[in-house]
């Protein structure tokens, strides 16, 4: 027999609840993927009293009539229907059943209302196939699992679709790429409604892994990893964060590290999975990012040569390269948001 599960969070959606900030409202659909479920759940559902009241509300609707048959044998009972999309500001489309599956017209239409409404929608892994259906991607980026990219181009032609990114953020249309993608996009709403250290102390609960690399693009801070370097080698990364608005050599670090020049480039990449000047140019972009965001009212350039790029311009390469992003645009998108 199934296991039932129903969420309620909130006993009724459109009363007082103990907190006040954003709904968000993930979507339940037979066949339902559980994992991306219960991330979105993982990140906005769950009661957080250290945040305060303006933490998240979150509600489950119930996209077909039901009880609905997720993954695993799992039976799902939602708060209520589509009508609770009117409500929502934030909707999580979870994988889609199937890319081949049809999208049901009445979800369509309750997912272009809300949009034309102002909120905003992110889909994880296969649920942007849901968004092509509806429209919403037309002449925007958006990103899915490996498996699917090529289907996506070949059946929407009008969406940029970006194989290689861990999510897109179009602002109101965010897209996850695989399903533990689905996190890095949920932590990066959370990062953009409620600022760094509030989207750091939520990943520090999930106990994510800390890196999320392989030429995919990502807002998410990552710690250092440390646990098989050499007592030379963590006292150059050291150095290195200490000195990185200055002109950082490969030789001068290999000599702090007592290595020949060759040798240190083998251990560093070995030990951190980068060339130590791809480490250095993405600390140099995390410093950058923190500076714009806790410090707006510096000058660019400023934040430039703070984070050791010498130049705006060199900063504005990198960048664009690294985080699909200008440096105005990165300020843009964050300061305002930060509550």
């Amino acid at each position: 027999m199934p296991f039932i599960v129903q969420i309620m969070p909130n006993e009724k959606l459109n009363l007082a609840t103990p907190c006040s900030g954003p709904l968000v409202v993930a979507l339940a659909y037979d066949q339902l993927c559980t994992f991306e479920f219960g991330v979105a759940y993982e990140v906005f559902g769950l009661s957080r009293p250290e945040l305060g009241q303006g933490w998240y509300r979150f509600g489950v609707a119930s996209a077909e009539s039901g009880p609905l048959m997720a993954a695993g044998g799992l039976k799902v009972v939602g708060d209520g229907g589509l009508e609770l999309l009117n409500q929502a500001d934030i909707i999580i489309v979870p994988g889609w059943r199937s890319i081949d599956a049809a999208v049901p017209a009445p979800l369509i239409a309750a997912l272009k209302a809300a949009h034309q409404r102002g909120a905003r929608i992110a889909s994880l892994c296969s649920g942007v196939f849901v968004l092509a259906a509806s429209g919403l991607l037309t002449g925007k980026q958006a990103t899915t699992h490996w498996r699917y990219t090529d289907a996506l181009m070949e059946r929407f032609p009008e969406i940029r679709v970006e194989p290689d990114v861990l999510y897109v953020d179009n602002g109101d249309i965010l897209t996850a790429a695989g399903s533990a993608a689905g996190i890095d996009l949920c932590l990066h709403i959370v990062r953009r409604d409620f600022g760094v250290e509030t989207s750091n102390n939520v990943a520090r609960r999930l106990v994510v892994p800390p890196h999320r690399d392989g030429g995919q693009a990502q807002f998410i801070r990552r710690p250092v990893q440390k646990s098989n370097e050499s007592a030379r080698l963590g006292n150059v990364l050291g150095w290195i964060e200490q000195h990185l608005a200055g002109t950082l050599a490969i030789g001068t670090l290999a000599q702090i590290a007592g290595m020949s020049t060759r040798t240190f480039q083998r251990r560093f990449e070995e030990s951190t999975g980068r060339s130590a000047g791809n480490y250095i140019i993405h600390l140099r972009i995390d410093r950058a990012q923190s500076l714009i965001e806790e410090q707006p009212q510096l000058a660019l350039n400023t934040v430039a040569e703070l984070s050791g790029f010498g130049s705006i311009e060199t900063m504005r390469h990198h960048f664009r390269k690294r985080a699909l992003i200008s440096p105005k645009a990165w300020r843009d998108r964050f300061v305002g948001r930060v509550v």
